[in-house]
């Protein structure tokens, strides 16, 4: 009895250590790279994103942070919806801040200039106090992030009730910490989100090592995110998903860790029973690339793009890299760049056999630029039109140049020698006993071209020897006559 109790025990301790390693998502073999890089070209695959809380920026922040570039036809996307939305304020919506804090950060991940998107300054949408905390802690969080993304400095709003400043946003999030050192979305319960904790992390995260109050406030809010990660090394939300383990409270936990420089895998406040808070995220993967809502669950659009940027926070910090959001290392177009290449591509006009210079010249200032200078340039198609054309010029002018070759090659030659040479050559011994006989002694027979001139040469000097024969029968037979005539 004894012994059958130890093989159930050992047995379910088998299953539970394949369970955890599914869970943990084997990162010790490697697997969590694996995770990265076909999730990463899983959306790298969707299309064109447009302008959205799912499908749309984080996507494209995802897909930029981790060096895939900005997808073709979003700054598009973006421009025709900022044209379409944006309102006298410069804010994309009426109530949510939020929606000018994330174009901001998409096209800052792209490298455009968010100033200057189809004429408006998106950075001037979050300009007003009351505006920007009308959501509550999200706007701040975010409105902050937006702003930090790139040190980008914030415009003077005299419309606005309160002007924004980076110590009015950092302030507004400090007095809405819990007294147990986390943060939740306004309204909705009093313990701490992982989602929001998180989030609230990471916009303070830069002012960690030089803010006292913030440091202070972070370091309660670690510890409480410590304390609320389950023995499976997961994070449930308390908000939006009603305290279930999910993908997307893994991932804002483990992005804001390593945006203070915190490895999620190793640091041991984060790590339960041996399975680190990056293992929990990787559990949550599906085979293909991506990941679900929850354990089990299929393949789920906002958790894929969460997972994702999860992912590539931890290996740009692995790689010694900013972070997700400190996106000080893009480098934002310049516009005069892409206008630059605009003239040259305008000035290459009519394409002749000599526009080669203007077609390489615009070809090479064109690939000369970043992804977001080249989307700027409205004229590429006359260039690859161009190029199309001038490369036709070329082929046929070559195939004119080889056919005049091979006629020079078939044409005969004027040298009167040499034709002779080409002719076809007589066997006919008879004819060259007659052309002998009939050429007197240092007479030349004039050379003549072709076949059909060597044949009426012989036909002539034939025609002449035989009237020659003729001429020497009368002559015999005159001969006879007068001997005769002389006889009688």
């Amino acid at each position: 009895m004894k012994k059958k109790l130890i093989s159930i025990f050992l047995a379910a301790a088998v299953i539970a250590a394949n369970a955890l390693a599914v869970f943990a998502g084997d990162t010790e073999s490697g697997s969590a790279r694996n995770i990265y890089e076909a999730t990463g070209e899983y959306m790298s695959g969707l299309g064109v994103p447009q302008v959205g809380s799912v499908g749309g920026e984080w996507m494209v922040i995802g897909l930029t942070r981790a060096g895939y570039g900005c997808p073709d036809g979003y700054y598009e996307n973006a421009a025709d919806y900022v044209e379409e939305n944006i309102n006298d304020d410069e804010q994309l919506h009426r109530r949510k801040s939020t929606d000018n804090s994330r174009v901001i950060l998409a096209l800052t991940s792209a490298g455009y200039d968010v100033t200057d998107v189809s004429g408006h300054n998106l950075l001037m949408g979050l300009t007003d106090m009351d505006y920007v905390a009308w959501q509550g802690i999200n706007g701040p969080i975010w409105a902050l992030i937006a702003f930090d993304s790139h040190n980008y400095e914030i415009p003077q709003n005299e419309n606005a009730s309160e002007q924004v400043t980076r110590e009015l946003l950092i302030k507004y999030i400090l007095e809405s910490q819990l007294d147990n050192g986390g943060w939740v979305l306004s309204g909705i319960g009093s313990n701490a989100d992982p989602d929001i904790t998180g989030m609230a992390i990471q916009a303070l995260a830069p002012y960690y090592g030089t803010n006292e109050d913030v440091k202070a406030a972070v370091d309660k809010a670690l510890d409480c995110l410590s304390g609320i990660q389950d023995e499976q090394g997961n994070f449930a939300s308390t908000g939006f998903f009603g305290g279930t383990s999910n993908t997307e409270s893994c991932a804002q936990v483990i992005v804001a860790l390593t945006a203070l420089g915190i490895n999620p895998e190793t640091d041991e406040r984060f790590v339960k029973n041996g399975v680190s808070a990056l293992d929990a995220l990787c559990g949550f993967a599906v085979d293909g690339g991506g990941f679900s809502h929850v354990y089990g669950g299929g393949l789920d659009g906002m958790a894929t793009e969460q997972g994702q940027y999860a992912l590539v926070s931890y290996f740009r910090y692995l790689e010694g890299k900013t972070s997700l959001y400190d996106m000080s290392d893009v480098i934002i177009t310049d516009e005069d760049a892409a206008n630059a290449v605009e003239a040259l591509i305008a000035d290459i006009g009519t394409v002749t056999g000599s526009s080669g210079d203007a077609v390489e010249a615009a070809r090479s200032a064109y690939d000369a630029l970043s992804d977001a200078q080249k989307a700027l340039v409205e004229n590429y198609a006359v260039l690859t039109d161009a190029e199309t054309e001038f490369s036709e010029i070329n082929k046929n002018n070559s195939d004119s140049q080889e056919n005049d070759e091979e006629d020079e090659t078939a044409a005969p030659s004027e040298d009167g020698a040499d034709k002779i040479e080409t002719a076809a050559p007589n066997n006919d011994s008879t004819d060259k006993e007659i052309n002998q006989a009939e050429t007197a002694p240092g007479e030349q027979i004039s050379p003549q071209t072709g076949d059909n001139s060597s044949m009426e040469l012989r036909a002539i000097l034939m025609i002449v020897s035989f009237i020659g024969i003729i001429g020497a029968g009368h002559a015999c037979r005159r001969d006879k006559t007068g001997r005769k005539l002389a006889e009688r």
